[in-house]
């Protein structure tokens, strides 16, 4: 990359301000901007002065700073079981010690069991824009692209409680899935399902409407193969869950 400047601003206020020009990026832990050579920020705005790297939690209900690390996650015992594992899989160990969590949602991979497992977590994203701050399911912020420009992630909120399965296909055991099916069932007895590998981002959907997916397919599968492995998984993580 052709990096300009560099920024460690120790207000939020300033970061924001930051952020309003053109060709600056956020730098968390960076691991993503290094994997992206086509995209050429001129600027970034490193936020680890700015205190978001606290773990806090109550009987139902954790929220993780979004520059808490994935080995944070991992190590964390507010963390739930689903979400360890997921947290785990996103990479070894020297990258789970540099990227954060919140780098992990702005850059919405679409195989990332990590936010998948969120998602049945019921996650909520707290961003902080020079206007205000604003609450947002993680769905919504993965299917809005635009959700994320001049913002800055500053804590995800997940419900603890319940019961989670997880199953996935990969070419290997340690390879990134082709798709992967993440479930819980909280304590009211409701089941929430989210899917990666059969759409653009990890996605909510309903195991009783799975022929509804129209999956992209690639060189590990078809659309179609992609679309029977959501099916053979879902049925995976339903007989798990009971």
């Amino acid at each position: 990359m052709n990096l300009r400047s560099y920024h460690r601003p120790d207000t939020m206020e300033a970061a924001l301000t930051l952020l309003e020009s053109d060709g600056t990026a956020v730098l968390a832990g960076g691991t993503m901007l290094n994997r992206r050579p086509t995209e050429h920020p001129q600027a970034v705005v490193d936020l680890q002065a700015l205190g978001l790297d606290q773990i806090s939690a109550t009987d139902a209900l954790a929220t993780f700073g979004a520059m808490v690390r994935l080995q944070d996650l991992v190590d964390s015992p507010a963390t739930p079981a689903l979400v360890r594992n997921a947290a785990r899989r996103e990479g070894p160990n020297t990258l789970r010690n540099a990227a954060t969590l919140g780098g992990v949602i702005a850059c919405r991979d679409w195989q990332s069991e990590l936010l998948a497992s969120l998602l049945v977590h019921e996650a909520v994203v707290t961003l902080q824009r020079s206007g205000g701050q604003e609450d947002r399911t993680l769905e919504e912020v993965l299917g809005d692209a635009a959700a994320l420009d001049q913002t800055v992630i500053t804590h995800v909120s997940i419900a603890t409680g319940g019961d989670g399965a997880a199953a996935r296909t990969g070419r290997t055991p340690a390879d990134e899935p082709i798709v992967s099916v993440v479930g819980r069932r909280d304590p009211t007895g409701a089941t929430q399902f989210a899917i990666t590998g059969v759409a653009t981002v990890p996605v909510v959907v309903d195991p009783n409407r799975l022929d509804m997916l129209d999956p992209p397919g690639d060189f590990r599968g078809s659309p179609g193969y992609r679309r029977r492995l959501a099916e053979v998984l879902s049925q995976r993580v339903l007989d798990e869950l009971g």
